[in-house]
């Protein structure tokens, strides 16, 4: 009887539904790419081109114990004296050795991996697949990427791997590490990519692929491969409170790397290219006192002197959104796409200026190590006064105010002489002797001035005033929500 009532309940049309569902889920399943039965072709056709990394550092011996500080005239002195020069042991020197990973580029030799994994090292030695153990020489390191380059010599073409294209890859994809964890070479591991553009703080140009593949200690400057066989990271970092892998490694993406590499083979150093801007995130309240339609680009807080985007004629208070055609959606996108871009090159820059869009051509300047990233303030003096609706009060600069807050002699604005710390300029780290040098992107001259700045945009409806100030940290932007007084 229930098997009759199923089968009335189920009729034709029914049927003929439920045959159209399983069509569709067959058609989109047909068009998914499912997981590989097997690694094993693919491992066995890559792990010739992994090799292990054997890196040696002579360190000095440690001093033996030293001898406790004696009062002047101490007894004890010439029997501690006596003691401690008996019995200091010998100054000895050992050979630490350290492991990483590595994969080779090309057939004659050049082997890329971390620069964490040589830096320090006196004797780099390349183990190639076969136990081969070879000699290297370091071409070239970049520190800011983590990335270095080597070259060995042997009679024969070896086995050498291609880069492919990082940006292609979607969360979601399939890939496989190959690299020496814990000193066991050739080990192979798979997962997927869990995410994009990760910045772990480990330099300023981080936008990590993170993977689920088994990445451990020793992993580092091994490849991550597609299921193409190609390069598309080198594994560098893990999050590890254990000190093993718990499922989340970061790898440096080979967009970034393969110009890094190419200029390290090529000069056996690294030419960045270098705006000259001191830059903050756009928050959604800076955004909404600029008329911004969305949070996004990087707010420019100073401009250094002389500097490229100086002569292209970039202001403190612009928001750059393009940089040479590649969208700026986050403050930290900028410093990595300028120094992806060839030095000297004259590029397009999309800006926000006072409400609306413009368009300045810069040319690209280089970045040097000792750069000083420095820029000067502007503005003039007069009175103290409250600020309510800040909740702090401000006071001319003058020679009274710089020599108690310490100011610059060539300080300009107005000095914070105090901070309500229930008030909202408390809430955005605003502190005694801060120097306001803007309002609204407007300089000011005197407390009255923000008073007046103030007043306009309370009556304009803002809920928010823009302030420009220089601190402890430099100079920056801040969004200060009004508060009713």
């Amino acid at each position: 009887m229930k098997t009759q009532t199923m089968v009335t309940i189920i009729g034709r049309p029914a049927l003929m539904a439920l045959s159209a569902a399983m069509i569709l889920i067959w058609s989109a399943t047909a068009h998914a790419r499912s997981a590989p039965e097997s690694f094993a072709d693919l491992a066995e056709k890559l792990l010739p081109s992994v090799v292990n990394i054997s890196t040696t550092q002579v360190i000095e011996g440690r001093e033996g114990p030293t001898m406790p500080q004696l009062p002047p005239g101490s007894p004890f002195e010439d029997f501690f004296k006596e003691f401690f020069d008996r019995n200091q042991p010998q100054q000895r020197s050992r050979r630490a050795t350290s492991l990483g990973s590595g994969f080779i580029i090309s057939e004659d030799g050049y082997v890329v991996t971390n620069n964490h994994v040589i830096a320090d090292a006196d004797e780099i030695s390349v183990i190639l697949h076969d136990d081969t153990r070879l000699k290297a020489t370091l071409i070239g390191r970049d520190s800011k990427t983590d990335l270095a380059v080597l070259k060995v010599e042997t009679g024969t073409k070896l086995p050498a791997v291609k880069f492919g294209n990082s940006r292609k890859s979607r969360v979601g994809d399939w890939v496989v590490a190959i690299g020496n964890p814990f000193g066991l070479g050739g080990t192979v591991t798979a997962g997927i990519i869990s995410a994009r553009g990760r910045d772990i703080n480990a330099g300023p140009y981080d936008d990590f692929i993170q993977t689920d593949a088994s990445i451990n200690r020793g992993n580092s400057g091994g490849p991550m491969f597609n299921m193409d066989g190609e390069v598309i990271g080198i594994n560098t970092a893990i999050f590890s409170p254990s000190g093993g892998s718990v499922g989340i490694g970061f790898a440096i993406p080979s967009a970034g790397a393969e110009p890094v590499i190419a200029q390290l083979i090529k000069s056996g150093t690294v030419k960045r290219g270098w705006l000259g801007v001191h830059i903050q995130a756009v928050t959604e309240e800076i955004a909404e006192t600029l008329g911004l339609d969305e949070a996004e680009g990087a707010l420019v807080a100073s401009v250094i002197d002389d500097s490229p985007a100086a002569q292209g004629g970039i202001k403190p208070g612009d928001v750059i959104r393009k940089f040479d055609g590649k969208s700026v959606k986050e403050m930290r996108n900028l410093p990595r796409i300028v120094a992806e871009t060839e030095v000297g090159k004259p590029v397009r820059v999309d800006i926000w200026r006072e409400g609306k869009a413009e368009t300045l051509k810069v040319a690209v300047g280089e970045l040097k190590e000792d750069e000083q990233q420095m820029a000067s303030a502007t503005v003039g003096p007069a009175g103290e006064l409250e600020i309510d609706e800040l909740g702090m009060k401000l006071a001319s600069i003058n020679d009274k105010t710089r020599e108690r807050f310490k100011l610059k002699d060539d300080a300009k604005g107005v000095v914070v002489t105090e901070v309500d710390p229930a008030g909202p300029a408390a809430t955005k780290e605003i502190r005694p002797g801060d120097v306001i040098i803007e309002v609204s992107q407007e300089e000011i001259a005197s407390p009255a001035d923000v008073r007046s700045k103030i007043s306009d945009a309370a009556k304009a409806g803002r809920k928010s005033v823009l302030l420009h100030l220089e601190g402890q940290n430099g100079l920056r932007f801040v969004a200060v929500r009004l508060q009713k007084g």
